[in-house]
């Protein structure tokens, strides 16, 4: 009796095919398309002056993403819970330590002195 072949349906970050030259070398071909296209849009007019900065973070998540799944290797497997988990804690860390930041240095700035107030103060 013939033997039955096993389709392969792995992501590119599953624990099995992590480390190959096949999966780094796609991951290096996409992070530096993705880099090129990222100085293509900021120094010309492809997309509208408003919508740059749309773009622009529009590349770089994808750039988070072509790393996280080629380089990382992390994938949507089982066994990689405890992974994402970890990133998902640490995105959330970094996120509220930022956020944190932006809010303490908006709220300083609006609390302020005016410079004209400060300068009559020094006469």
């Amino acid at each position: 009796m013939g033997e039955q072949k096993k389709t392969d349906h792995r992501a590119p970050g599953d624990a099995e095919g992590e480390g190959s030259i096949l999966t780094y070398t796609a991951g290096l071909g996409f992070a530096l398309a993705l880099t090129a296209a990222s100085f293509i849009v900021s120094q010309s007019h492809l997309l509208w002056a408003p919508g740059l900065a749309v773009g622009l973070a529009v590349l770089a998540i994808a750039q988070m993403g072509v790393h996280l799944v080629f380089f990382l290797n992390i994938g949507s497997g089982p066994d990689n819970t405890n992974t994402v988990l970890a990133l998902a804690f640490g995105i959330l860390i970094v996120t509220l330590v930022v956020s944190g930041s932006l809010w303490i240095m908006a709220n300083l700035n609006g609390n302020m002195m005016p410079g004209a107030v400060m300068q009559e103060m020094q006469k």
